[in-house]
């Protein structure tokens, strides 16, 4: 048996900020592995091709607000930068 992925683990060495807003990156993120474990079944961000988080971005953010969008965007910008990756999101 395999133990569930940590995501708050996995995001330790890059969250910064107050209390509020790292609680809100390791909610966004956990949506986010879920969504794309859902769609795609690649349960951790090791696995995700950059096309996964693209999917992400432009299908299931797209019913809420500018706000909310580029707060997502932020998030991924900080899963991105743990998993040293160059890409880049114009959303």
């Amino acid at each position: 048996m395999s133990k569930p992925f940590d995501m708050e683990l996995f995001l330790a060495g890059v969250l910064t900020g107050s209390h509020a807003t790292r609680q809100r990156h390791l909610r966004q993120a956990t949506l986010i592995q879920a969504e794309i474990a859902e769609r795609w079944q690649r349960s951790t961000p090791w696995a995700w091709q950059r096309k996964h988080v693209i999917w992400f971005l432009e299908n299931r953010t797209n019913q809420l607000t500018k706000n909310t969008q580029y707060y997502y965007l932020l998030t991924v910008r900080l899963l991105t930068r743990r998993l040293g990756k160059p890409w880049a999101f114009n959303i």
